[in-house]
């Protein structure tokens, strides 16, 4: 194959390629095969035409067109990895010549990746993370399961911050009822939020068989927009006041909360193990996002075409309503539910488009200095735990992914563990004098 690229720009330029006469010929049969089968030549019965025949009445000629759109991605993919180049989005491609007995001559404007001068990537400098866990979080966490295992009594006081109530209620605007606005025995939780701002704290210092007139006004973005930024009143009945009465903290709580304990000193062992691994995970992810920020920041990139940024866009698009698919909800129900459409949601992930691709830019050239690789058994373990993730069979993930897909994404992902690891923590306060000092 004849290739010549020549650069017209930082990540631009032009590739010119030839198309053997081999693989015109497949692409005229291929071609050839798709319209005898609608073919109608006098003398002849439809598709059964010879290729001799259709010469004759319509020249080869006839068919250069589905020809050359059956072997030009090939060709042209093959000419991309002899010119040694990074090709991104879709190229512009023309015939330069097609001439009959001759090779077929192409001219491709094609877009390529720009080039990335690494800086320093290892002991990047990032917020030292506290992982240690206090006797104060680990009874915080006691004390939220022990509200949500708490049961609901009856008192007699006034109702309190907290309290539910138990209520009818009927409003009015200017006297007249409003659809929504009626309600019998509703459960409240007072300073929960529910209602309309105002309405609950009215209900704070009342107690069971009291008679409250409410009176709220709705916000003016409410979103019924015959109510929002009216005055409303409420006639309101409270039947019953209810307060939280939490468990003893005791073993029997313990075992209740988790069943695979026996005792609260156990309870607070295991629950001290579970927030150090979720601390440990939290700085890790920090430090490594603090870590590759500022690789990216060290490094040198040409400008980022912009076919590279709206194919971040499409695939963060495609993720994201897949994932959305995946729980039942499809694009056109999950415009409808967040009142949003297409443009805006790729215009919300267009924001940050850019700053991926050049950490994917960096990621990967790291890779290459650093000579990362993926052996079978970490794609093998990858195919597997894609089918677990997604619940599907494994020989349908490894037919859907090829091996360079799958080793893309596991030496990055060991590029992103080469920076993370020789990360190096530092106290805050010494990266703001650090900072002060680069500002002067």
């Amino acid at each position: 194959m004849s290739v010549k690229w020549e650069k017209t720009g930082k990540t631009a330029g032009e590739l010119t390629f030839d198309i053997s006469q081999d693989e015109i010929k497949l692409g005229l049969d291929q071609a050839f095969r798709r319209v005898k089968k609608n073919l109608r030549v006098p003398g002849f019965r439809k598709g059964h035409v010879s290729r001799v025949i259709f010469d004759q009445y319509y020249g080869e000629e006839a068919l250069y067109e589905d020809a050359l759109n059956a072997v030009l991605p090939a060709a042209y993919a093959a000419a991309v990895k002899e010119a040694g180049i990074k090709a991104v989005g879709q190229p512009q491609i023309v015939p330069e010549s097609m001439d009959k007995g001759k090779d077929w001559t192409m001219k491709a404007t094609v877009s390529i990746e720009p080039e990335v001068e690494l800086g320093e990537y290892k002991g990047i400098e990032v917020p030292k993370q506290n992982t240690r866990v206090y006797a104060k979080d680990i009874d915080a966490e006691i004390q939220k399961r022990r509200e949500q295992n708490a049961e609901l009594v009856l008192k007699k006081d006034k109702a309190k911050k907290g309290d539910t109530v138990v209520i009818d209620f009927k409003g009015t605007i200017d006297g007249k009822p409003f659809d929504g606005g009626e309600a019998e025995n509703y459960s409240l939780e007072l300073g929960s939020g529910q209602f309309i701002p105002g309405f609950e704290d009215q209900l704070i210092g009342h107690k069971a068989g009291d008679e409250v007139d409410v009176v709220v006004t709705f916000p003016e973005d409410y979103g019924a927009k015959d109510l929002a930024g009216k005055e409303a009143h409420f006639a309101t009945k409270i039947h019953e006041v209810k307060t939280k009465q939490l468990p003893e903290l005791d073993d029997e709580f313990a075992k209740d909360v988790d069943d695979s304990v026996e005792t609260l000193d156990e309870l607070k062992d295991k629950i001290k193990k579970d927030l150090k691994e979720q601390k440990e995970a939290q700085a890790k992810s920090t430090i490594q996002e603090a870590a590759i920020e500022g690789a990216v920041e060290n490094a040198k990139i040409d400008e980022i075409p912009d076919a590279m940024i709206q194919e971040d866009v499409n695939t963060q698009l495609n993720q994201y309503l897949g994932n959305m698919q995946r729980q039942g909800i499809d694009p056109q129900t999950y415009y409808k539910l967040t009142n949003t459409n297409e443009q805006q949601l790729r215009a919300q992930f267009a924001k940050d488009a850019e700053e991926r691709v050049k950490t994917n830019l960096v990621l990967e050239a790291i890779v290459a200095k650093e000579g990362l690789e993926a052996s079978k058994e970490e794609m093998d373990k990858e195919i597997k735990d894609l089918a677990a993730e997604y619940n599907m069979n494994e020989d349908v993930v490894r037919r859907t992914l090829s091996d360079d897909m799958l080793g893309h994404d596991i030496t990055v992902r060991k590029a992103m563990d080469l920076v993370t690891d020789n990360a190096k923590q530092v106290a805050k306060s010494k990266l703001k004098d650090e900072k002060k000092d680069e500002d002067k």
